[in-house]
């Protein structure tokens, strides 16, 4: 049993109760560290939660993400952050959001992590990127159906567990959420 997500969220609520106004900013650089994964999980997951019912709130955050996953797509190291993306301030809503996702984090922890573990190397990782990225292309038009960016979000946390966990069946099962996702968004737009 891991506990990496769990680690992940209570980190998250500790920022947000630590600062007054919390901004992506600091949360990139809390987390930049760690990895990749949770500069991907975290925005996934608030545009997945039902702050995603805010306009325009799922599109800054696949932009983020898309931001991270295109440097990873690219094989960087360390990851760039725009200054204006940096400044956007996700205030006292993270802490309400983390609370939430405990429950869910324990669970994830104690049923996924380190099983086929070369399906979640760098190349697939690299792979997941991409897909990453189209996703991240579906959420704007998607966002014009309340709560339809919740579908492509959700493929992308996918993802991100997989390459947080280094678990290759969880990164096999966010191929094919993708592939959902990429179906029910484009039948949306059509």
């Amino acid at each position: 049993m891991s506990d990496e997500v769990t680690t992940i969220v209570s980190d998250l609520r500790d920022l947000a109760g630590a600062e007054d106004g919390v901004t992506v900013g600091d949360v990139s650089d809390f987390f930049g560290a760690r990895g990749v994964g949770p500069l991907i999980l975290i925005p996934a997951l608030l545009g997945a939660s039902p702050l995603g019912g805010i306009p325009t709130f799922p599109t800054l955050m696949a932009l983020i993400i898309a931001i991270f996953a295109v440097q990873i797509l690219m094989g960087y190291q360390s990851l760039w952050l725009p200054q204006m993306a940096r400044s956007r301030s996700v205030d006292g809503r993270v802490k309400r959001a983390a609370d939430k996702l405990k429950p869910a984090a324990g669970w994830i922890d104690s049923h996924f992590g380190h099983r086929l573990e070369r399906l979640a190397g760098d190349i697939p990782v690299r792979i997941a990127a991409g897909v990453i990225v189209g996703l991240c292309l579906l959420v704007p038009p998607a966002e014009l159906v309340p709560f339809a960016a919740f579908v492509p979000l959700a493929a992308i946390t996918c993802l991100a567990l997989a390459i947080i966990l280094r678990d290759g069946i969880l990164m096999l099962v966010g191929g094919a959420a993708a592939c959902a996702a990429a179906w029910f968004s484009l039948s949306l737009i059509g």
